[in-house]
């Protein structure tokens, strides 16, 4: 797999960590561990809920295989309480054993056909307990979502420290089944410089998903299409959340 801009080169992994921040999500993925866990985060970027469980007493472990988020990361307060591995999905190969497992951020849709989710399903199961959790949402396909990545309803700006005032939007360029390739477009305002991050997401529907954590040998606990633990509807819900067992 491919690495993006926005997450392989540190200057783009900054402004991807000043725009991005958890809200609802971020409250349920913290409150899942109800006692000090061994927790696994697959795809954890710059750390934005990796090191708040670390700090809360968990045992963290955070994998991606992007060099610039890892680098944002552990330049950060308390990034010593995480342990940080730089690897895909499909390959980290790990002594330990988790309780939990998670992936935030639609990390699932990076992953471009079956294969590629169930080597990472597969792999992220062998690191697991008997009885151990994944936790991971994907975006509901039928929301049509990204219709609504366009520069007048996406744009944001920020004045990071170091760099000065920066712009984002993102731009939905093309959709070929149920691949859905975007822009993230990055403005330095003080100069107009451009940077810019295509990508390229996967939006997978619900069964699917589900046929893939049983194939990897995983038991469906759950689906919820938000973050209050609302029942999934597949023609009303954005999210698709998914607890599965090992």
């Amino acid at each position: 797999m491919i690495v993006d801009d926005q997450f392989a080169r540190e200057d783009m992994a900054i402004f991807y960590d000043s725009f991005n921040r958890h809200g609802e999500d971020g409250a349920f993925y913290l409150s899942l561990p109800k006692a000090p866990s061994r927790i696994l985060d697959v795809g954890c970027g710059t750390g934005l809920l990796t090191i708040p469980l670390a700090e809360r007493g968990h045992r963290v472990t955070g994998v991606d295989p992007a060099e610039g988020m890892l680098s944002v990361a552990r330049g950060k307060p308390q990034a010593s309480k995480v342990q940080w591995v730089k690897a895909f999905a499909d390959d980290f190969d790990l002594t330990d054993r988790f309780d939990l497992a998670i992936m935030t951020a639609h990390v699932f849709q990076v992953f471009p056909d079956n294969a590629a989710a169930l080597a990472a399903l597969g792999n992220i199961r062998k690191h697991l307990v008997a009885g151990g959790r994944l936790v991971f949402e994907s975006r509901n396909p039928a929301s049509l979502e990204w219709k609504t990545w366009t520069r007048e309803l996406t744009t944001e700006r920020q004045d990071i420290a170091g760099i000065g005032p920066v712009e984002v939007f993102y731009q939905w360029r093309e959709t070929k089944g149920d691949h859905v390739t975007f822009d993230a477009v990055y403005t330095l305002l003080d100069t107009g410089e451009q940077r810019i991050s295509p990508s390229t997401l996967r939006f997978a529907d619900r069964e699917t998903i589900i046929d893939l954590l049983m194939e990897a040998g995983f038991r469906l606990q759950s689906v919820f299409g938000w973050w209050d633990g609302a029942p999934f509807d597949r023609h009303t819900s954005r999210e698709m959340i998914f607890s599965a067992e090992a």
